[in-house]
């Protein structure tokens, strides 16, 4: 995959990351506890080398959830961006996309844990939703 230096954060700002670019394809999850964590009907996300990845301000504020066992997902605790999740002994982490500072140079290339997705999410109904370029009309 890449391997030039990629940069991210949380919302708030007090957590800071670099990584050595993205060791996979880009995808799409659907798990439950994904959806939990997040609060979305899925998350992209793509794997980087743990040896690769810093904290590069705000380390000490990284706080962690033990979300399944050995598996740590990693947020900020002021703002709750979920920014990476791992397993201790793993040679990867599971980078939350949306926190990078630059979009991803490559597309998302699948839809994962599809067996596990929202009942109310339906990916072919949502295609011809209706869209605005920004909120919705308000109805005055």
């Amino acid at each position: 995959m890449s391997n030039s230096k990629i940069t991210g954060g949380c919302f708030c700002g007090v957590v800071r990351y670099a990584a050595d670019g993205l060791a996979s394809p880009v995808v799409f999850c659907h798990c439950e506890t994904c959806r939990r964590v997040h609060s979305s009907p899925f998350i992209a996300s793509a794997l980087v080398s743990w040896e690769g990845f810093e904290w590069v301000k705000g380390s000490e504020s990284v706080s962690y959830i033990e979300s399944s066992p050995g598996k740590k997902r990693y947020f900020c605790p002021k703002c709750g961006s979920h920014l990476v999740a791992m397993y201790p002994d793993a040679k990867r982490a599971v980078l939350r996309i949306a926190s990078l500072d630059q979009p991803p140079t490559t597309i998302p290339i699948a839809h994962i844990w599809q067996s596990d997705k929202a009942e109310w999410f339906d990916l072919d109904e949502c295609l011809g939703l209706t869209r605005f370029p920004e909120g919705v009309p308000t109805q005055d």
